[in-house]
C-alpha cells in the first residue's frame, strides 16, 4: 500500500510540477505584457493629459503678452497724456479676466520732461480696480527684474514668479515688454509695459489635475522653482534641485535639468509627496519656458491588475489541487496491477521464474507489460539452461587454452642464462602473448660445439590456429637447423613444408641465425621479419643488412639468400617482433622503430637481461591504459669473444 501511494503521489507531483510550470509561464508572461500595455496606455494618456493642460495655461498666457505688446506699439507710435494713459490700463484690466495688472514704467524724462520717475499701475484687489504709482514711496522699479531684464535684453521676457511688495502684494509672474521713442534721430528706450499673472490661478489650474488618489501635477519654472506643488511650504521656497541634493538623489536632478531645457519625457519618479513609487509625464511651457509635471501612482495604476493576477492565482490553486486529488486516485488504478507486477519480479529475480503474475484486465499497456513478463520468464528458463550448457563449455575451452599457453610457453627456452658454462655469450629473451596464446616464437639451441642457431618469428593471425603453426615452424626449424646447413637452405626447406597443405592461408616471418661462438661470424637469413638491431660495442645501433626474403608460407619454392657479418666482443644483436614497434598509445600513435632505437642506444651497455626488460617497462610506459594488440617478443645476445 505504501509503495502504491508512494508512486502514485510522486507522479502526482511529476504532472502538478509541469503543469505548475506551464501556468507559471503565462502567468508570469500575461502579468508582464498586462502591465506593459497598461504602462503604455497610461504614458499616451499622460502625454494627452499634459499636452491638454499645457495648452490650456499656453492659450492663457499667450493671450496675456499680447495685452502689452499691442500696448507697446500704441506707447510707441501714439501721444498720451497722464488721464489717457491711466483709461488705457484700467480698460485692459478691466477687460481681461486672466490679467491681475498692467503697468507702464517709463525711463526718466521719457514721460514729461523733469519727471524724473513715473510709473502708473492699475490692478485688481478685493474685486476693485486700484490704482498705484510705483514710481513713489520706496518702490524701485527701475532694480526690479521685471524691469532690469527686458531693458538689458531689449526683448520681452516672463519673469520668475516673485511676491510683489509694495505693489500687488501677491505672488505673481510678470510679462514685460519694453518699447522705443525717437529722440533727436535715436532710438531710445522709453519704459517698460507690463501684465501681471496671479499664481493663485496657475495654482488653481495644476492643482486640479488628480489621478485616482494621489497623483497630482505641479509647474516649475525656468531655474526650477516650484511654482506649484501640493506641499505648499515648496512653492517659491524648493527648488527641484534642492530636492534631489537633500534626497541624495541623482536621477532626480537629471529629470530637473531636462525639464527646465524644454524636453519631454515620460519617467519613473518617486512622489515628493506620499514617497511612493510613480511615473511622471512632463512637458515645457512654449510661452515661458516653465515645466509642467503630472505624476501617476504606480500602485494606484496596477491595482486593478494586481488584484486579477491575485484571483487568478487563487483560483489556480484551487484547481491544482482537484487536480492533485483526480491525478492521485487516477494513478491508484494503475498502481495496483504494477505493484502486482512488482512483487512477481522480485520473485522472479529470487530464482522462482514460475512466480504467478496478475491477470491481465485490459488489453493496455499494465497488459503488454504482464505479457512481457510472461515472455521474460519463458526466455529466463531457456537462457539459464543456454547459459549454464555455454559456461561449461567456456569454462572447457578457458581450461584448454591453459593448457595450450602452458604447453606453448613450454615450448620456448625460459630459464636464463641458458648456458652457464659458456661464457663466449650471453642470452635473454622474452614473449608476452597478447592473448592466452599467440603466434610468436623464438628459440635457441647448439648445433655444435661452436655454432649457436638462434631464431624469432611471428605468425600471421592469432590465437589457436597461430599458436599450432608456430608450434609446426619451430619444430620444423629445430629439424632441419640440426641438419648443418646454412640458414637460407633451412627456410627454403621450412618454406616448402609451410606452403604444401595449408588451406587457412597462415605464414610466417622469419629471422634465423648461425653464430660461430669462437670467431664471432655470423651467418643469417631473414624471411620477411623486422631485421635485428646490432649494436656495436663502441658505435650507435643500426639495422643489419637485409636479405631479401619473404614470409614462409607464402611461396613454396622461394629463394632465400644468406647474409654474414662479424661481431666483435661486446656486441649485442637485438631482435623483436613487430608487436614492438607497432605498440600503441591512447592516441593511436605507434611506438615506432625510430624510438625502439633511442632506446636502445640508452642501454645497449646494460646487460642483456636488463636491455630486454628495460625495453619492455618503456613500451608499457608509453602504452599508459591502452590494451595490448599484438604478441611482444624480444631476444637479445651479447657475443663476448672465445676468452669471455
Amino acid at each position: 500500500m505504501m509503495t502504491r501511494r508512494r508512486l502514485a503521489f510522486r507522479l502526482a507531483v511529476l504532472i502538478l510540477t509541469s503543469v505548475t510550470a506551464v501556468f507559471l509561464c503565462i502567468f508570469v508572461y500575461n502579468y508582464i505584457y498586462s502591465r506593459e500595455i497598461l504602462l503604455r496606455e497610461v504614458e499616451e494618456s499622460a502625454h494627452n493629459l499634459a499636452a491638454a493642460t499645457v495648452n490650456r495655461i499656453d492659450t492663457v498666457l499667450a493671450s496675456v503678452e499680447k495685452i502689452p505688446q499691442n500696448l507697446a506699439c500704441f506707447l510707441e507710435t501714439t501721444t498720451f497724456t497722464k488721464d489717457g494713459l491711466l483709461n488705457t490700463l484700467k480698460t485692459v484690466v478691466e477687460s481681461n479676466r486672466d490679467i491681475y495688472g498692467a503697468a507702464v514704467a517709463f525711463e526718466p524724462d521719457m514721460f514729461k520732461s523733469g519727471v524724473a520717475r513715473f510709473a502708473p499701475y492699475i490692478y485688481k484687489s478685493d474685486r476693485y480696480i486700484r490704482y498705484a504709482n510705483l514710481a513713489s514711496g520706496s518702490y524701485e522699479y527701475f532694480y526690479r527684474d521685471w524691469y532690469q531684464i527686458p531693458k538689458e535684453l531689449g526683448r520681452p521676457v516672463w519673469t520668475e514668479p516673485y511676491f510683489d511688495e509694495g505693489a500687488g502684494n501677491i505672488v505673481m509672474s510678470t510679462y514685460s515688454v519694453p518699447f522705443y521713442k525717437e529722440v533727436e534721430g535715436e532710438r531710445k528706450l522709453a519704459g517698460i509695459v507690463t501684465a501681471d499673472v496671479s499664481l493663485s490661478w496657475l495654482q488653481g489650474l495644476v492643482n486640479a489635475i488628480r489621478i485616482k488618489e494621489t497623483g497630482y501635477g505641479f509647474l516649475l519654472s525656468k531655474n526650477g522653482t516650484f511654482v506649484t506643488h501640493p506641499l505648499a511650504n515648496l512653492v517659491m521656497n524648493e527648488t527641484i534641485f534642492t530636492i534631489a541634493e537633500a534626497r541624495k538623489d541623482p536621477e532626480l536632478r537629471r529629470i530637473g535639468r531636462e525639464m527646465i531645457q524644454g524636453k519631454t519625457g515620460f519617467v519613473p519618479y518617486r512622489s515628493l509627496f506620499t514617497g511612493k513609487e510613480c511615473w511622471m509625464v512632463f512637458a515645457p511651457l512654449a510661452t515661458n519656458g516653465w515645466s509642467l509635471g503630472v505624476l501617476f501612482p504606480l500602485e494606484e495604476l496596477m491595482a486593478p491588475v494586481d488584484s486579477l493576477n491575485r484571483t487568478v492565482l487563487i483560483l489556480g490553486a484551487v484547481g491544482f489541487a482537484v487536480l492533485f486529488t483526480v491525478i492521485v486516485l487516477i494513478s491508484g488504478t494503475i498502481t495496483g496491477p504494477l505493484r502486482g507486477l512488482a512483487v512477481a519480479a522480485a520473485d522472479i529475480a529470487r530464482g522462482r521464474l514460475d512466480a504467478p503474475l496478475p491477470p491481465i484486465a485490459a488489453r493496455d499497456e499494465v497488459g503488454e507489460l504482464t505479457l512481457s513478463f510472461r515472455f521474460m520468464q519463458r526466455s529466463l528458463k531457456q537462457y539459464i539452461a543456454d547459459l549454464t550448457e555455454t559456461t561449461a563449455a567456456k569454462e572447457r575451452i578457458e581450461s584448454e587454452l591453459k593448457i595450450a599457453h602452458d604447453i606453448q610457453m613450454g615450448m620456448l627456452p625460459k630459464v636464463f642464462p641458458p648456458f652457464p658454462d659458456r661464457r663466449e655469450l650471453d642470452i635473454f629473451a622474452a614473449l608476452e602473448p597478447a592473448r592466452e596464446v599467440g603466434g610468436d616464437l623464438y628459440d635457441f639451441f647448439f648445433l655444435d660445439d661452436n655454432h649457436l642457431c638462434f631464431h624469432v618469428g611471428d605468425v600471421s593471425g592469432k590465437g589457436v590456429p597461430a599458436s599450432l603453426f608456430m608450434a609446426i615452424t619451430n619444430t620444423l626449424i629445430k629439424t632441419k637447423a640440426a641438419r648443418g646447413l646454412e640458414p637460407h637452405v633451412v627456410l627454403e626447406m621450412v618454406n616448402e613444408d609451410l606452403s604444401v597443405d595449408n588451406p587457412s592461408c597462415l605464414f610466417v616471418t622469419l629471422f634465423l641465425g648461425i653464430l660461430d661462438v669462437t670467431t664471432g661470424f655470423l651467418r643469417y637469413a631473414n624471411g620477411g621479419h623486422n631485421p635485428p638491431f646490432l649494436l656495436p660495442a663502441g658505435g650507435p645501433p643500426e639495422t643489419l643488412p637485409g636479405t631479401d626474403g619473404i614470409a614462409l608460407g607464402v611461396e613454396e619454392s622461394f629463394p632465400y639468400r644468406s647474409g654474414g657479418i662479424a661481431l666483435k666482443p661486446g656486441d649485442l644483436l637485438f631482435l623483436y617482433t613487430d608487436g614492438v614497434t607497432e605498440a600503441m598509445n591512447p592516441e593511436k600513435a605507434f611506438f615506432t622503430e625510430g624510438r625502439l632505437k633511442e632506446d636502445l642506444s640508452a642501454v645497449k651497455d646494460l646487460p642483456v637481461k636488463d636491455v630486454v626488460r628495460t625495453v619492455r617497462e618503456r613500451i608499457k610506459v608509453f602504452a599508459g591504459e591502452e590494451p595490448q594488440a599484438d604478441d611482444i617478443t624480444m631476444l637479445a645476445i651479447r657475443f663476448n669473444g672465445s676468452e669471455g
